[in-house]
This record gives structure tokens, sequence and C-alpha cells, in this order.
């Protein structure tokens, strides 16, 4: 069982802030608060999906979400990014692999505030385990689920660090830290529930 209370304080430590909701629910009511009259870019999430925020978010904000037919490069220039991770390590390193980049880019630079909302299930104990958590656990369900012609979404296995055309992770984020940036803040939004993959 992860252990909140140390996840929060290693990534409060690191300059994150932080929050954690016992339901989906609560946490897309309190970001439906905290996101207002901005423009709102969505990394490729399963997690924002499941818990469905754009539904919410799009009556009262600018939406650009490649996935409800905004483009990349809106999202990229948003006010606010919203994505979630591939795995967190009670630590405070938060790990993403991409394909094409733009979602570990946005959570890197430029935006205003950055949300990386996570469930209970993306959280190990430290950054090894973290890291072999998004390589071979994440990475790939989503090659599966994106019917990937790779050995790790035929066997959704392990990573098979292969050379395929259709090879998903071609690009790895560890953040350690915030932005050096004053003008950026980063929040990891905790629910006590599986999301994503």
């Amino acid at each position: 069982m992860a252990n909140i209370e140390k996840l929060r304080e290693n990534l409060e430590r690191r300059g994150f802030k932080t929050s954690y909701f016992e339901t989906a629910q609560e946490a897309v009511d309190y970001l439906d608060k905290e996101i207002d009259g901005v423009s709102v870019g969505i990394g490729g999430s399963m997690t924002v999906k499941a818990i469905g925020l754009y539904d919410k978010l799009k009556t009262h904000n600018e939406m650009h979400w490649h996935w409800e037919g905004g483009t990349l490069e809106d999202a990229a220039l948003a006010h606010t990014y919203i994505s979630s991770a591939n795995a967190v390590a009670e630590t405070g390193e938060i790990i993403n692999i991409d394909g094409n980049g733009n979602r570990v880019a946005s959570l890197i630079f430029k935006h205003n505030k950055i949300y990386i909302i996570i469930g209970v299930n993306k959280i190990e104990p430290d950054f090894d385990k973290a890291l072999w958590r998004a390589r071979n656990v994440a990475a790939p369900k989503r090659a599966q689920s994106m019917n990937a012609k790779t050995p790790c979404a035929a066997k959704a296995d392990k990573c098979y660090d292969c050379n395929s055309p259709g090879r998903i992770c071609r690009s790895l984020t560890v953040l350690w830290g915030k932005s050096m940036m004053e003008s950026q803040d980063t929040e990891v939004v905790i629910i006590n529930d599986e999301f994503g993959m």
C-alpha cells in the first residue's frame, strides 16, 4: 500500500504542490474550481479521460486536447497543462515516457500551471521501482491499447527496448523538482483510486 503521507512530504520538499482526494469526483470538483477562464492543454492521459475532467472544464475554459480535436501545438501554448504520470516514487520523483515528446516537454516548460493527476496505482516506493513501472507496466499497456506493432504490445509483459517503427517510448523524463521558473507551479493531484495505465 502506498505511503501517501511520505509521498506528499517528499514531493513538497522538492517544490511541488500536492492535493489529495478520496474520490475522483472530489478531485474533478476541486480542479473545476481551480481552473477557470484560461486556455488548457491536456496531454495523452487515460487518467484524465477516466475521471471526466475534460467535459467539466470545457464549459468555462478554452480547451486543447488532441484526443478531442485539438492540436498538440495549441496544447503546448496553453496557460494551464494537465497530464498524468506513468509512475511516481514515494521519494518524490515523477516519471513519464512519451512517443511524440509533447507531453514530457509540456511537463517541463512554458505553462503557468501544471497539474499531474495520479491514481494510487502509479505510486512506487522508490525511483528504481517507479522507473521499472513506467517502462514495464505503463508503456506496454499503452502500446497495447494503441495496437502498436511492438513486442511489448504483443505480450504486454515488459519493455523489450525494441527498435520497432511503432515504438511509443521514445523519450523519458524524470521531474526531480519544480521548475526554476518562478512563474510556473506544478501540483500533483493524488486520488485514492486506480486510474490509467
